[in-house]
């Protein structure tokens, strides 16, 4: 009864004359529109790819009136979602590649790698991505042998969950010239018995990666849509593409131009002085949706592969503090060059020493007052001491709340308990300058933004572990992380006056859900489905 009425009032009022044609009305719904008082409205109009009127359904039937109209049968519409930090290519770059993702042991591992030889004979390299020692019963870095002994003519590269580290095979050491004897600077040959064991960290996998085969154009695009459709399936909008190189993105760009990459994207340049000297030349480029203006750097690697830099020993490893990846002067002159250009700097830092140095830097050439919305990616362990510069200088912390809830079961082991109180402080760090963007990292955690909501509110993984949450002082409501993971990743990326809320004058991204975030029960809020996802009023996804 209340569709047909819908129905019969919408007819009534497209017979007056004064109403304006709309592309396609919405209506029936509960929008969040997350403005400024996180309103709700229950119909919206959308005109050439943007919001033109957002209220009831009376008042947007009296101004517009068109041929295409959503009756959301009361479910919830929320802005197109944010993933402020992932690795977008990297995404589909693992949909190519063996997926080692959740493998209990080296053993299964081998498995996996078999299976992706007999259905991929063509490949020159097996190449693979997901591991982790931690989930396996023996917590400890693997050894090439197994893979020598499964693979002993093909070459082997695997890449940790985290992307810090590599396991190869003999056949990889030996091309890649690998001995005892190789030093790498922000990064480690790690050697058992005087040995190379295959375990690459941080800037050392570099000597492997570059012999791996170079995609031609066709597989990159390829790889681009298929990151393209599982974002959509999520409800993801716009990703920040976390460290590319300047030919990707200039490849995204074609392809966006073309019309056949539809989804919006932050790419941050992977810093280096080429990049540096080509793009401070070339200045912040913005078009619809693509938006340049932003250097990725890295200062230390992960907590996972202790190669996070700590300002005191690993708890479980007395003799490392972890590393930099770079020099302090090497960083410092990065940081110098972007201060005096128009692009943002986001610098990866997971240990408190990494935060410090660059939360440091950063304050050394930023004015307090600014509106450079510089960022720190991650700011995972950072010590009391240095939350306050984060508000000090108008210092962004953009957060992944699954990290916590992946980190959980042995970050206490790598930092003791009183140092483990520093990590993932999502709401101290928010506290300083009332915002905080959420992203996933993905394809180091999963794709789906839900996993974020849940972790960033409930401190919980998929299992409703632990009871209670986990360190809940550091979690944020419900509406904060909507806030996250919409206006305020908008805000990070100079995108809040175009795009992130759902008002009128704005890009037309939006979802359709299945249940509704802000009242959903907790142990449903991983499962959430996106029904419809649409950029600039377009349908990109729909549930079938």
């Amino acid at each position: 009864m209340k569709n047909y009425f819908y129905a019969l009032f919408a007819a009534f009022l497209a017979s007056c004359s004064s109403q304006e044609k709309a592309d396609l009305i919405v209506y029936n719904a509960a929008v969040y529109t997350v403005d400024s008082t996180f309103s709700k409205a229950s119909a919206f109009a959308i005109k050439e790819g943007k919001f033109v009127l957002v209220g009831d359904s009376a008042s947007v039937f009296g101004a517009y009136k068109s041929d295409s109209v959503l009756n959301a049968e009361g479910k919830a519409v929320y802005p197109g979602l944010y993933d402020a930090h992932a690795h977008f290519y990297g995404l589909g770059q693992m949909l190519d590649q063996a997926d080692l993702v959740d493998t209990k042991s080296p053993e299964e591992i081998v498995e996996r790698l078999k299976k992706y030889q007999s259905e991929h004979p063509e490949a020159v390299w097996i190449i693979g991505r997901g591991w982790d020692q931690n989930d396996w019963p023996v917590k400890e870095f693997p050894t090439k042998d197994i893979l020598d002994k499964a693979f002993p003519d093909q070459p082997v590269y695997l890449a940790r969950i985290d992307g810090h580290a590599g396991w190869i095979n003999s056949k990889a050491l030996q091309l890649a010239k690998i001995t005892a004897d190789t030093k790498v600077e922000g990064g480690l040959v790690v050697l058992k018995n005087g040995q190379p064991t295959g375990v690459l960290i941080d800037r050392a996998q570099q000597l492997v990666k570059t012999l791996n085969p170079t995609p031609t154009n066709q597989e990159i695009t390829s790889r681009l849509l298929k990151a393209q459709q599982v974002c959509f399936q999520y409800g993801l909008t716009n990703v920040g593409d976390a460290g590319v190189e300047t030919d990707l993105i200039d490849h995204i760009d074609s392809l966006q131009k073309a019309g056949t990459l539809k989804i919006r994207l932050y790419p941050m340049v992977r810093v280096g002085q080429e990049n540096i000297d080509k793009m401070l030349k070339k200045g912040v480029y913005v078009t619809d949706r693509l938006n340049v203006r932003s250097f990725k750097i890295y200062a230390d690697g992960a907590l996972g592969s202790r190669g996070a830099c700590l300002l005191k020993p690993y708890s479980d490893a007395p003799e490392t503090t972890g590393f930099l990846l770079y020099s302090p002067a090497e960083l410092e002159k990065w940081i110098e060059q972007i201060a005096n250009s128009e692009f943002q700097a986001n610098t990866h830092c997971i240990g408190d020493s990494a935060n410090r140095l660059m939360l440091n830097l950063y304050a050394k050439y930023l004015k307090e007052k600014n509106n450079r919305r510089w960022r720190i990616e991650h700011a995972q362990i950072v010590d009391a001491a240095d939350v306050s510069t984060f508000g000090k200088f108008n210092i962004l912390p953009s957060v992944q709340p699954t990290h916590a809830t992946s980190d959980m079961y042995w970050a206490v082991e790598r930092l003791g308990k009183e140092r483990a109180k520093n990590g993932y402080a999502f709401q101290a760090l928010f506290q300083q300058n009332g915002k905080v963007t959420f992203g996933t990292d993905f394809p180091v955690e999963a794709v789906s933004p839900f996993y974020t909501f849940h972790s960033a509110v409930y401190r919980q993984d998929a299992k409703g572990f632990p009871e209670g949450g986990y360190q809940m002082e550091g979690a944020l409501s419900r509406e904060q992380t909507i806030r996250g993971m919409t206006i305020w990743a908008a805000y990070g990326n100079f995108e809040e006056g175009r795009l992130g809320s759902i008002e009128a004058g704005k890009a037309a991204d939006f979802i359709l859900l299945e249940k509704d975030l802000m009242t959903a029960p907790a142990n449903e809020l991983r499962e959430v489905k996106v029904l419809k996802t649409y950029v600039a009023g377009e349908k990109v996804f729909e549930r079938k």
